[in-house]
């Protein structure tokens, strides 16, 4: 098990220390100078989501397309990550020890977080609690929220397919949609969950999202 380095190359990978033991982490960086740096968080460890996700890789593919570094993650117990899964409590640490291990690292400002469906709903949380210059949340599931969705002060954009067949989406849009201040929703018509067929088309969205800020 090697310890990350932060890359030289264009990418590198390797575990860093998290909460609960080794943190799998792929850095990848973008054409030219990193403008700063983005962590892209997967969805349900339980369910089959890791970092290399589709979703999640086109995420930050996008995100290097305007400029800036990605992390993708596996989060504790996922892949060869340690440690137990911890219903997406522990998770939010393993998300802020991957962001602050690039800050102390790379030297180079936090972007923003992104997640896709369970990792959204991780990002949302950090978000909230700790702050962040952007936020993007892709199939973000409301019900993971029972206190209700927190609205931290940043950028955000919420990207949905509206013929999800994973969450509630029409819950879902429609309390992203009543927050304030107002959040850009963007809905994906004829997309599903994992946005088959439509990964170019995140991508677009994703990288114009992050290309001024």
């Amino acid at each position: 098990m090697s310890s990350l380095n932060w890359p030289d190359q264009d990418s590198a990978s390797g575990f860093i220390e998290g909460p609960d033991g080794a943190l799998e982490v792929d850095v990848e960086l973008p054409r030219h100078e990193p403008r700063g740096f983005i962590v892209v968080a997967h969805p349900h460890p339980q369910q089959g989501g890791t970092k290399d996700n589709k979703v999640v890789y086109m995420t930050a593919r996008g995100a290097r397309e305007a400029g800036f570094a990605t992390l993708r993650f596996n989060f504790r117990d996922t892949g060869r990550s340690e440690g137990r899964y911890d219903a997406g409590r522990g998770e939010q640490d393993d998300l802020r020890a991957v962001r602050d291990w690039a800050g102390d690292n790379s030297g180079l400002p936090l972007a923003g977080l992104a997640g896709f469906s369970f990792g959204s709903a991780a990002a949302l949380r950090v978000a909230a609690a700790d702050g962040t210059p952007s936020l993007l949340t892709i199939g973000l599931p409301v019900a993971y929220f029972d206190d209700g969705l927190p609205r931290p002060d940043c950028d955000w954009l919420a990207l949905f397919g509206d013929q999800d067949e994973v969450i509630d989406v029409q819950a879902s849009i429609t309390a992203v949609e009543k927050l304030e201040p107002a959040v850009d929703v963007q809905i994906m018509e004829g997309a599903g969950h994992f946005l088959h067929g439509r990964l170019s088309d995140l991508r677009k969205r994703v990288e114009a999202f992050w290309a001024h800020r």
